[in-house]
């Protein structure tokens, strides 16, 4: 909510008809087919891909500016503001069954498959040598046929993993120390705490693309590196996007504390991202432990 917004507008605002969802939908159509035929080695769906991301972050642009150019106007009540909050709620539930399903990707593949693979009655699905060991055809492990995947190393939970760990936890900490500081009416020191969370974030990202770097130059570790590379990636790189993302919508909100939005007792708009931002980081948690340590 914005610093002009008032608790006592009377009626439910209903904005005008827009295109933002159906050319949003377009650009998502774009990056998913794009990024498909990348990984399958298109020479057009990099293109594809960019035009996708260029589409989204044309309309997320205009969407926001519209949604905070209602928000300055006033036209926000008690009524918006639940709304916003059930929203925001109901979208963070369908992002903890998005990355529950991955993360139950993950442990079927390991507590499942793997293991009922290895039954002498299942040896030939794969190759009679084959080892039921997590992930199967690693360095040192029993290679597949024809070199079918090709031998890696996995990433080693300390270094990148445990550094990209301390900078997601400093995040939350700062966002929470500049939400407390919101709440107290003092915006310098909201703005430079939610500055430095913006740093973290952007921080996590170099590393997290340094780290891909890493695993396919060095470890031979890909996408094509059977179940364990995609599970791996995956998992991996679904939350560098909503970190991604976050980290914009943390500028975004930086930039409009600057401009004077919001206030003491109303700044949803401040609240939701913190929210977000702190769901971002518990995935993380998740990934740490259960893809770079066990």
């Amino acid at each position: 909510m914005s610093a002009n917004s008032h608790g006592s507008v009377p009626n439910y605002y209903v904005p005008e008809p827009s295109r933002h969802p159906a050319m949003a939908a377009l650009g998502l159509f774009f990056i998913i087919m794009g990024a498909s035929q990348w990984v399958n080695d298109s020479s057009w769906g990099p293109y594809a891909l960019l035009f996708g991301m260029l589409i989204l972050l044309t309309v997320l642009y205009q969407w926001f500016g519209d949604a905070i150019h209602e928000s300055e106007s006033g036209e926000y009540g008690d009524n918006i503001d639940a709304s916003f909050r059930w929203s925001m709620s109901w979208f963070i539930f369908s992002e903890v069954m998005f990355f529950g399903a991955f993360f139950g990707a993950l442990w079927w593949a390991r507590v499942h498959s793997v293991p009922a693979l290895g039954d002498p009655d299942n040896f030939s699905v794969l190759w009679p040598d084959f080892k039921a060991i997590w992930p199967s055809v690693a360095a040192g492990a029993t290679a597949s046929p024809a070199q079918i995947i090709e031998p890696f190393v996995t990433m080693s939970p300390l270094w990148l993993p445990t550094i990209n760990t301390a900078l997601l936890l400093s995040s939350g900490v700062t966002i929470t120390i500049a939400h407390h500081a919101m709440r107290e009416n003092d915006r310098s020191k909201t703005i430079l705490f939610m500055w430095m969370t913006v740093l973290f974030g952007v921080v996590f990202l170099g590393l997290q693309g340094y780290e891909y770097y890493h695993a396919y130059t060095d470890l031979n570790l890909k996408l094509t590196s059977g179940i364990f590379g995609s599970t791996f990636f995956m998992l991996t790189g679904f939350h560098g996007f909503h970190v991604f993302l976050g980290t914009l919508m943390l500028i975004i909100i930086t930039l409009r504390l600057q401009k004077g939005h919001f206030t003491a007792e109303r700044h949803f708009g401040f609240e939701g991202v913190a929210w977000y931002w702190h769901f971002v980081d518990v995935v993380w948690l998740g990934l740490y432990i259960l893809v770079y340590w066990l």
